[in-house]
């Protein structure tokens, strides 16, 4: 009887989000990740370009990072069957760890199955009651429930608000350890994090500076090394967490990188890590080979720039408010949620997949389409991409 009731109350809430418009359905792919795929939906299949993906230097599909993933499936097998410290730790895991350590300029590096992992692991082990972590409003769901997890005292800033940021500095000054918690690029806005005067203020109050750049690595700064290194504090900031499941191969498998003694201590105490499988070892492989190809094949990063600037500025010509600034991260801004669905629905329709995004995923009023441009995409697709956008805008009166 209350199995039945139980299932009764979550049809009917199930039924309420379809009511109102916010009901998200998955859309099945039948090919590999990259610049197109192939979708199928209730009757039919179709190709379309990919503007969803967070398949930033279109390496996704690479015959190279498929070509390390099959040689390490033949010479390390499909997994580990255990966790790193009893027999589950094999040389790639260590070349990878040195691999992030160098790029990152950090001491060293712990690998996680995803960066949800590691942002849940990091702050339950490093934080407790006589602590305080301050974290900006906009971070990601991870990190919030990483801080959920610890004993720390929790503040919260409005996003990218440096007075705010200091005011709960202050008020965290008796604290054991203090810890700034930031996305390194917001996934949602496109906006990138103010690492300097967030690295000013944490130097100003004695603070570690947290940094997720699951969105920055590969993507952004010079050399792909993202926030940190686009803002010119590469050397500043104290602890980064990041994914190899965007921009580097679209894998699996995140890390947390810094001192060599936030490092050990995770080893000896951080629960997912202490008690999941180790990363599968082809996943490892393909991921140091997409480290190889972002330092020789630096073009990608410039073509990701271009494809970007031309998308944002086309799409503002034709009257489009698009979120953040130079980031690949493109949202085209809505507000109204079922708007953002029925624009979604004609532009898959029209062979352009850009997913809808509206509440709980965003606050109430700020549905989107996230467009992400990848270095796959051509000039010709991101031109076609705008015309899509401007002819089906136009007809839900997104635009005149």
């Amino acid at each position: 009887m209350y199995v039945s009731s139980f299932a009764a109350e979550m049809r009917r809430e199930i039924d309420a989000i379809k009511a109102d418009g916010l009901y998200k359905t998955e859309r099945v792919i039948t090919t590999p990740q990259d610049r197109s795929v192939s979708t199928v939906g209730p009757d039919r299949q179709s190709s379309a370009l990919n503007f969803c993906a967070n398949n930033y230097l279109g390496l996704a599909n690479h015959p190279d990072i498929r070509a390390a993933a099959h040689a390490a499936l033949d010479s390390h097998g499909l997994g580990m069957a255990s966790v790193r410290f009893i027999c589950g730790t094999s040389d790639l895991h260590i070349a990878l760890e040195k691999t992030v350590s160098q790029f990152l300029e950090v001491d060293d590096t712990i690998l996680y199955n995803s960066c949800f992992d590691a942002n849940t692991g990091f702050f339950e082990t490093l934080l407790g009651s006589e602590d305080a972590v301050i974290s900006d409003q906009l971070n990601h769901a991870s990190i919030i429930d990483g801080i959920r997890l610890s004993k720390a005292q929790r503040h919260r800033y409005p996003s990218g608000d440096m007075d705010a940021l200091e005011s709960c500095l202050k008020a965290a000054d008796d604290c054991r350890r203090k810890v700034i918690a930031t996305d390194g690029v917001f996934s949602m806005d496109g906006e990138i994090a103010k690492l300097a005067d967030i690295c000013d203020l944490a130097e100003k109050y004695g603070a570690l500076v947290f940094v997720d750049d699951s969105h920055g690595l590969g993507v952004i700064g010079a050399t792909g090394r993202g926030s940190a290194e686009h803002q010119g504090v590469l050397g500043r900031v104290d602890i980064f967490a990041g994914t190899f499941g965007k921009a580097l191969g679209g894998g699996c498998g995140g890390f947390i990188a810094g001192r060599h003694e936030v490092v050990s201590l995770l080893r000896q105490r951080s629960r997912p890590y202490l008690f999941s499988n180790a990363m599968p070892p082809p996943i490892v492989a393909s991921t140091l080979k997409a480290f190889e190809l972002l330092v020789s094949e630096d073009w990608r990063l410039r073509h990701l720039k271009e494809v970007t600037a031309r998308f944002r500025t086309e799409m503002t010509a034709h009257g489009f408010s698009l979120g953040g600034n130079e980031h690949p991260i493109s949202p085209v801004m809505l507000g109204d949620a079922r708007l953002a669905a029925q624009m979604s629905a004609a532009l898959l329709e029209a062979g352009l997949y850009a997913v809808g995004f509206w509440y709980p995923v965003v606050p109430q009023g700020m549905a989107r389409i996230r467009v992400q441009l990848s270095a796959a995409h051509t000039v010709a697709d991101v031109d076609w991409a705008v015309d899509q956008f401007a002819a089906i805008g136009r007809r839900f009166g997104a635009i005149k």
